[in-house]
């Protein structure tokens, strides 16, 4: 696949995920080192992908299919020995997501931390204040939005989506009870905490209740805020709530339930695959990308890694003796083409004698761009 049409690709996904929840591409790895990639159109595919894409979209991670049997062994589809058949081929679909929006209310030192932590683990951060000192761009640069308004204001303009992770970290329970008034019109959102003690919570969702707003969405709140650490600092404290976030985030909340997000997929990977730095553009590259992973690996099955001829890297997958060897095998792909399916086995005395303390399996997808 031309690095053009790849690039477009990729910013394709970036422009549909402004209209949509989630989006899924299609990659078809053919027997003579062909790589065809598509966005998924629901209702417009063959049973097989769409079986596929269904399954990628509802679990939330990607998922893989082979056509005309299974190759007798994982390796290259192109210049491997033995005969694969000029039909057979694998399928490969990711699904993709927006960035998870953490919506802090309030910009004191508990935010101040929270708003670093989440935006190094993957959360869009938005932060409001009304007061100047307390929301603007230099107290927080790692937000994606900073808001100096009043916080019943912003909630209106926020069009708060029930895909949000929403704290409440202002200076007072007025202000706390104006945020939740001004939430209570919004959608219900996956996460909302609110940071307080206890009687003084009881009596503000006591208050808000007798002025009609629904008893069931008032006892939904996290409150108190966070995992119980014993955490005290902001910095503990912000912690103790981003692993409650994460929590909701990645487990389900009852048996049988769905994950909101099990991929590893990295978008700032995806961002470069879309909009190549200007001084890579001319290099040719690789796309290492984890398709599957059973026990227990550094990163799962969506992670990716770019790796350009020049021996610059991009994002990871995992580090460490498994991920130089693959960079050897990217550096093939580069020269040659197509693509190559690894098997890396972190299992048995070869792996712990290489340091692959991890034990697991990984199905690693490398394709030329």
């Amino acid at each position: 696949m031309n690095q053009e049409k790849a690039v477009n690709l990729y910013g394709q996904v970036f422009k549909e995920l402004g209209a949509w929840e989630q989006v899924a591409m299609v990659t078809v790895l053919g027997a003579e080192g062909q790589v065809e990639k598509h966005l998924y159109h629901p209702g417009q595919e063959d049973d097989m992908v769409e079986a596929l894409a269904q399954k990628a979209c509802h679990e939330g991670r990607p998922a893989t299919g082979q056509v005309q049997g299974e190759p007798s062994d994982y390796g290259q589809a192109q210049g491997e020995s033995g005969d694969h058949g000029p039909e057979r081929s694998r399928i490969f679909v990711e699904p993709f997501t927006r960035e998870s929006r953490m919506i802090l209310l309030g910009g004191g030192h508990v935010s101040l931390a929270l708003e670093e932590f989440a935006a190094k683990t993957g959360f869009a951060v938005t932060v409001v204040d009304d007061r100047p000192g307390f929301a603007n761009r230099l107290r927080f640069p790692l937000a994606k939005d900073v808001r100096c308004q009043d916080f019943g204001q912003a909630i209106q303009e926020l069009d708060i989506q029930p895909g949000d992770y929403i704290v409440l970290l202002t200076r007072g329970h007025r202000h706390d009870g104006d945020c939740l008034r001004a939430l209570s019109e919004q959608n219900e959102t996956i996460y909302l905490g609110m940071i307080g003690s206890r009687r003084r919570v009881r009596e503000l969702k006591d208050q808000l209740a007798e002025e009609g707003i629904r008893r069931d969405w008032l006892e939904s709140i996290h409150t108190p805020v966070g995992l119980d650490i014993g955490a005290v600092t902001p910095e503990e404290i912000a912690i103790a709530i981003l692993a409650e976030v994460i929590m909701v985030k990645r487990k389900p909340a009852e048996s049988g339930s769905v994950r909101v997000l099990q991929s590893d997929i990295d978008m700032a990977v995806i961002a470069e695959l879309a909009q190549v730095p200007e001084k890579m553009r001319d290099l040719k590259r690789a796309v290492v990308t984890i398709m599957e992973t059973k026990g227990s690996t550094p990163r799962k099955s969506g992670a990716k890694m770019i790796v350009y001829e020049n021996g610059m890297v991009a994002g990871t997958i995992g580090g460490g003796c498994a991920e130089a060897g693959l960079m050897q095998h990217a550096r093939q792909v580069i020269r040659d083409g197509g693509y190559k399916i690894c098997h890396v086995d972190m299992t048995g005395t070869v792996a712990e004698d290489e340091g692959m303390v991890c034990g697991g399996i990984m199905q690693v997808l490398i394709e030329a761009e």
